[in-house]
């Protein structure tokens, strides 16, 4: 039992109110889940609290949200909001109500040239910048989580980040928001009359915040404090600051709410002004024998005109060190009690960035560096640094001990008083005994991240943490600091509110959430505490279970990326559920285990995609699908496994039988052949029989085997290629492969017995462990033939059957084996010799997840820019989920998946991809006739070629 709990046990869900869920949905009010797996997985965010929910509700639009906010207020249940789930000191979580507002709620509008962004609270920061970037604009808000974070949390949380300090942050930069109140009313700042329609719809408020505003401002110490707080970077309690600088009661409402937690308001779409793109950056580590050297250094640096200045201890060194993307210059030093500066420069030509470097040279030889420093330009030096930085809080928190949570603290302070606290601060690390914990932040402006691990079963754990928390408030107060600068108040500083503002400006704050809320239902506890030991309360634990659960700090970085986010769960919600099926076998609810269990087989295995997507955005580099093969390896029975073995070992009938079956299916008469299929997974469960659809194409056919005694390659064809006829209107990619080939001058040598092989990868993601070494064998025993002993790479022309090869880890007596994807060997090799082409006008792109993983996605781009004048990659890119067969296995996960890039894909002449399972999947949920890059190409080279006989 958690010794903070008063009621049941942790492990125990309470029941669900069934009047409840009904009356929501009489209510119109959205989507509602309440299963004990939704409210679980949804329980989860990047904090140490864990809250579990009555239901979860997913509102489609401001209407919905309104009636929502009536149903609430009418019905005294309390609404929390939640969008990606990386907050911090959870706000993001509640027993009642849980708002999903991430699901429909990701609509992004670009004014004004990228002046100006129009965006809904479920768009990602990075999603949002990517559309900005075409108008060389950005968001002023540069949070280290932009891959997952949401702009709901950036205005929930006045978002700050790296770069923006107080200036660009979301209070600076955001101009208007549509709000909808408790009341369920809804304004929209942006509107002329704004004022006058708050003053109409909830008079109260109006005249409160009025008042509140000439009190403020009538009172000296109130001012003062106001200017001193808001002159660093501070998110604790609403932003007071709003009084002072605004007028009108709808400016400062709308100030008010920025910050406020989801307190005050919803905010159902916000528009923000943007700041110019830098184009021209130069940036370097700085490494110091220690973190009062580096933060003495801070004051000059910062009159050096370094847009980030970001501290690393000697705590999140050694663990950067493990990140396998960290620039070689750091895995290589032995850290001792070494601190770093990760600096930059960041100007928009190179003029300006000359300039700057010339006038820092001179510091260099001032500061008692451990190296030499050396500012980098190059874009692939200057990501491992950012990445590593980036990373870093899901980094140190992946390395905790097993069964730990882990907490991070933000505070900050004025920069000149940054020493003297990291000095304190590591003072009470050793006097409350925590070891290993990390620094690291953002110290141009005086802010700093900390991070200790706790286990909160333990009452002497948690009165050590107590302990800490008071010492910790009372040192970042006397410095002039504040206990929350970029994370919100939340939970976790709830009750420190009064200490740091003082009792007049925390009444001012009391009464600006009674005029707001008066019935007190939005996201109750968070920010405005009453209980005094709120932040020690509903605390999280984090059983051991095994090793990607283990390591994972529900960060939710995984979770934009992933194919099934929309349809069932996302990688941590995999993960969380794991946690939970295991918390509740330890309390001994065995009824809740085995519900979550049933649900989890279709929910986190069948519908996984195992693509990998989730390790590209990890920190610490987990890779779910590894879980979910594992749980599928224990699901197979002794007769599947025989059965794939058998397939294994005679693939090439297997596939010749299957390319038959696809040419006989579409033969028959409409609705037949779909007919069979479905009858067949009635009886045998979907996820054993694939459905047959009219879109999918027909089945293919083998290829001639050329062996050329003088080969400059060995092509390996996928068997995808065989299994399925190549798209309308092309002659396939292997066709085009070899005719670019030998356009290029090159000469392939493809083995007679490729087609009775595989790369391994149907097995893999199946969990069919037997059937896979056998086809390793197999492929192994071909390719070092055909390479002769590996002299010659192998080339594949289906990108997730390049990354199944490498997998495999193939190699010709100890000697890896290369293997290199059609679509980088043609980038790499074939381009510079090809003849000229004759190119399409518009082109538009699907990326596959193996290109992502491979790295190989930029040699795409460049193919199809060789293919066409103008190449298109939708904004709303994202796997497909078509995973093999798992699109035919489940459709609907494709349909999920691609129904975003679907609704918004460009006018385009050719539809390419570089994979045919991805090409089948897209061309069914777009209508248009995708095929693999290289067959435009190649035709290109034809017609070029064609026109010039002529």
């Amino acid at each position: 039992m958690n010794p903070t709990d008063t009621d049941a046990p942790a492990t125990l869900l309470a029941p669900i109110d069934q009047d409840l869920v009904a009356a929501l949905e009489i209510a119109r009010v959205g989507t509602v889940a309440a299963r004990p797996s939704d409210r679980l997985a949804h329980a989860h965010d990047a904090s140490h609290y864990l809250l579990t929910p009555q239901a979860i509700v997913r509102p489609s639009d401001t209407a919905d949200m309104s009636r929502l906010a009536r149903f609430a207020t009418s019905h005294a249940m309390p609404l929390a909001f939640r969008s990606g789930g990386t907050s911090l000191s959870g706000q993001a979580g509640t027993e009642h109500l849980l708002v999903d507002t991430r699901r429909h709620f990701r609509r992004v509008d670009i004014l004004d040239d990228g002046l100006r962004a129009r965006v809904q609270p479920g768009a990602t920061v990075r999603g949002v910048n990517a559309r900005l970037a075409r108008h060389h604009r950005k968001l002023g808000p540069d949070p280290a989580s932009e891959i997952a974070c949401t702009i709901g949390g950036v205005v929930a949380n006045n978002s700050s980040g790296m770069t923006c300090g107080t200036t660009h942050n979301t209070y600076r930069t955001l101009e208007s928001a549509v709000l909808v109140l408790a009341s369920g009313n809804v304004i929209d700042t942006a509107r002329p009359d704004a004022d006058d329609e708050l003053a109409r719809l909830q008079p109260e408020l109006h005249a409160g915040l009025t008042l509140l505003r000439d009190r403020v401002r009538a009172d000296p110490d109130s001012m003062d404090r106001i200017a001193r707080l808001y002159a660093i970077k501070n998110t604790m309690g609403y932003g007071l600051n709003s009084f002072v600088d605004h007028d009108s009661a709808v400016d400062i409402l709308l100030r008010l709410v920025i910050g406020s937690e989801g307190t005050l308001a919803f905010v159902a779409e916000a528009t923000f002004r943007t700041v110019p793109l830098p184009t021209h950056f130069a940036t370097g580590l700085l490494l110091f024998d220690g973190l009062e050297a580096a933060t003495a250094a801070l004051p000059e640096l910062i009159d050096a005109g370094f847009a980030a200045i970001e501290l690393m201890d000697a705590t999140s060194l050694r663990v950067a060190q493990r990140d396998p993307e960290a620039p070689s210059s750091l895995r290589a030093l032995t850290v001792a009690d070494h601190a770093a500066l990760l600096v930059e420069f960041q100007e928009f030509d190179d003029i300006g960035l000359d300039a700057r470097e010339d006038g820092s040279t001179h510091l260099w030889s001032k500061f008692p560096l451990v190296s030499p420093v050396e500012l980098t330009r190059d874009a692939s030096a200057r990501g491992q640094l950012w990445h590593v930085r980036k990373g870093l809080y899901a980094l140190v928190a992946g390395d905790r001990p097993r069964g730990t949570t882990a907490l991070l603290e933000d505070i900050a302070v004025p920069p000149d008083r940054l020493l003297p606290t990291c000095r304190a601060l590591t003072g009470l690390f050793v006097a409350h005994a925590y070891q290993d914990c990390a620094i690291f932040g953002h110290a141009k402006d005086g802010n700093i991240h900390f991070m200790l691990t706790e286990r909160f079963d333990d009452s002497a754990n948690l009165d050590r943490y107590l302990a800490f928390t008071e010492d910790m408030v009372d040192l970042v107060l006397a410095q002039g600091g504040t206990l929350k600068a970029e994370h919100g108040t939340g939970r976790m500083m709830a009750p420190y509110l009064a200490r740091q503002y003082g009792d007049e400006l925390h009444a001012v704050m009391r009464e600006i959430k009674r005029l707001a809320d008066p019935d007190g239902i939005l996201n109750p506890g968070v920010l405005i505490a009453e209980d005094s030991r709120a932040h020690v309360r509903n605390l999280k634990s984090t059983p051991p279970v095994e090793a990607e659960v283990d390591q994972c700090v529900e960060c939710g970085y995984c979770e934009p990326g992933c194919p099934s986010k929309d349809l069932t769960t996302t990688p941590r919600q995999r993960i969380v559920l794991r946690r939970e099926i295991e918390r509740a076998h330890i309390g001994g609810d065995h009824a809740l285990a085995r519900a979550l269990e049933d649900d989890y087989a279709y929910d986190a295995i069948d519908t996984c995609a195992v693509d990998g997507m989730c390790e590209t955005a990890c920190p610490v580099l987990i890779n779910t699908g590894d879980l979910v093969r594992r749980l599928r390896t224990d699901r197979r029975t002794t007769a599947e496994r025989a059965t794939w073995t058998f397939a294994a070992k005679h693939w090439g009938g297997t596939t010749r039988t299957m390319s038959a079956a696809l040419k006989v299916a579409a033969a028959l008469p409409d609705g037949v052949a779909s007919a069979a299929t479905r009858a067949a997974r009635a009886l045998l469960g979907a996820d054993a029989v694939p459905l047959w659809t009219p879109d999918l194409p027909r089945g293919g056919g083998p290829m001639a085997a050329p062996a050329p005694h003088d080969a400059d390659v060995v092509y390996f064809p996928s068997c995808v290629s065989a299994m399925f006829a190549p798209a309308r209107g092309g002659n396939g990619v292997r066709s085009a492969f070899l005719s670019l080939c030998e356009s290029a001058g090159l000469k392939v040598a493809v083995p007679p017995r490729t087609g009775s092989t595989c790369c391994g990868t149907p097995w893999k993601s199946k969990g069919l462990s037997d059937g896979y070494r056998e086809m390793r064998v197999r492929v192994e025993h071909l390719l070092m033939e055909a390479t002769t002993g590996g002299r010659l790479p192998v080339v594949c022309d289906a990108s997730s059957c390049t990354e199944g090869l490498l997998a495999l880890e193939l190699s010709a007596q100890g000697t890896p084996l290369t293997i290199i994807d059609a679509v980088d060997f043609v980038d790499r090799v074939l381009l510079p010799e090809l003849p000229p082409v004759s190119k399409v006008p518009d082109i538009v792109v699907h990326a596959t997840c193996a290109t992502t993983r491979l790295g190989i996605t930029g040699a795409l781009l460049r193919v199809a820019a060789a293919a066409a004048d103008t190449v298109h990659v939708p904004d709303d890119w994202g796997c497909c989920g078509f995973a093999g067969d798992r699109g035919m296995l489940h459709p609907e996960l494709t349909a999920s998946a691609t129904r975003r890039q679907a609704q918004r894909l460009p006018e385009a002449d050719e539809f390419v991809s570089a994979n045919r399972t991805c090409e089948i999947g897209m061309t069914r949920a777009t209508g248009h006739p995708y095929r693999h890059v290289l067959e435009v190409l190649a035709s290109g080279v034809r017609a070029a070629a064609s026109e010039a006989g002529q």
